[in-house]
């Protein structure tokens, strides 16, 4: 006794709503680290990361060598080769707003990142509560099954004892019939959601899905003004776009700096000969220079700021126009988070008075043989109240999911 009880309660934790969260919660982390288009969002980041370094060092420095064929005479002798080096610096800052404006679109690429996780996220969440609806169809489904089996033998007793029509017999019938049929479509959509969720986690398709016998009720834990506040300030999307404007931004600091000059230092060493007749004959030669690049085309220059100040409108007007988008969607599901908890609420109230219903006219049958129509259609009803209700279920959470998305978590 004591080992069935331990078996018995076992079985209840590991059915238990808080237990399906938990299980859900390892289903999203296998999704995080397994998704192979997270992956690729993730690396593209990385990527993006390594182009800062490329930007924010100085050119090459150019070393260049030249022998004199035909030695050049000078007063203090041939000169026979000559070594030069040189070193471009760009202006004052310029390489700083090089950095800055690939580190804001690396910046960007991350949000992306995030956006894609959360997408995943929600896509794993809608799934896994789709598959819960399809299994609580095939399961109330077939329990209907069992009890139209039941008022199938009834109906036998009855139109033995000369109390009923054998129509009854063939009403029950064609009941269990459809019944049958929309349980292979069930199973048919069950193994295609299962193959959806386990490509989401990218595990074998076979792998077994733990679903709850009961989904859990929890409510959005935030107020709708609050949802509507947080989209414009948490939302990965509108993030990226702030990030690509703030890009924008710094490329524009940066064209400003392109059209400063350029500073050029360098040095020449000339090895000359011993053949001249100057004091200094055969002392090698070595200069220093100075230059400066003259950025005299200011067209040029004017277009790289004003292209990059109409960047900034672009991006500034495409958050907006996202912010409004997330808006309209946050609307919609919040309306349909609030349908999908009046529906709990009348189903579970429906289905209830439904089994009252049966009940009472499968008794009035069983003693008077009549009103069969009337207690296949009230089962009926029972069965569609109680899809209903687990629809309504599956629906609110599925809400919440996608409000969280938008919120950005």
């Amino acid at each position: 006794m004591k080992t069935k009880i331990i078996i018995l309660s076992l079985f209840l934790a590991l059915t238990s709503p808080m237990f399906a969260q938990d299980m859900l919660n390892k289903y999203l982390e296998t999704a995080a680290k397994n998704n192979p288009g997270l992956k690729a969002k993730f690396n593209a980041y990385n990527a993006s990361l390594q182009k800062i370094p490329q930007v924010g060092t100085l050119p090459d420095p150019t070393l260049a060598f030249g022998y004199f064929i035909l030695p050049v005479e000078t007063k203090n002798g041939p000169q026979h080769l000559k070594v030069s080096f040189s070193q471009m610096f760009p202006w004052f800052g310029t390489l700083a707003s090089r950095e800055n404006v690939l580190a804001s679109v690396a910046k960007a690429k991350y949000e992306l990142f995030e956006d894609a996780k959360s997408k995943l996220f929600f896509d794993v969440k809608s799934t896994y509560f789709a598959l819960y609806y399809i299994q609580k169809q095939m399961d109330i489904t077939l329990e209907n099954i069992k009890i139209l089996d039941k008022f199938k033998r009834l109906a036998l007793i009855k139109i033995q004892s000369g109390t009923a029509s054998s129509v009854d017999a063939m009403r029950v019938e064609l009941e269990i019939n459809d019944l049958e049929n929309s349980l292979l479509l069930l199973k048919d959509k069950w193994l295609l959601n299962t193959v959806k969720f386990n490509n989401l986690l990218n595990i074998d398709n076979n792998s077994n899905i733990r679903i709850p016998k009961t989904l859990w009720e929890t409510d959005l834990k935030y107020a709708k003004q609050t949802v509507m506040d947080s989209l414009s300030n948490n939302n990965h999307q509108v993030k990226s776009l702030v990030l690509l404007k703030e890009s924008f931004a710094h490329k524009e600091y940066l064209a400003k700096k392109q059209a400063m000059p350029n500073i050029l230092l360098g040095a020449d060493y000339t090895s000359i000969g011993k053949s001249g007749s100057s004091p200094n004959a055969g002392q090698d030669a070595l200069m220093f220079k100075v230059g400066i690049s003259l950025p005299l085309y200011r067209k040029k220059y004017k277009a790289m700021v004003n292209e990059t100040v109409f960047l900034q409108e672009v991006a500034q007007n495409k958050k907006q126009d996202k912010i409004n988008v997330l808006e309209t969607l946050s609307e919609k599901a919040y309306t349909e988070y609030s349908d999908a908890q009046r529906r709990i609420n009348l189903y579970k109230k429906q289905s209830k008075l439904a089994k009252r219903m049966s009940k009472l006219l499968e008794n009035e049958y069983a003693n008077s043989g009549k009103k069969f129509e009337e207690v296949l259609r009230i089962e009926r009803k029972t069965l569609n109240y109680a899809i209903a209700l687990e629809k309504a279920k599956a629906d609110k959470q599925a809400s919440i999911a996608f409000i969280n998305y938008l919120m950005g978590f």
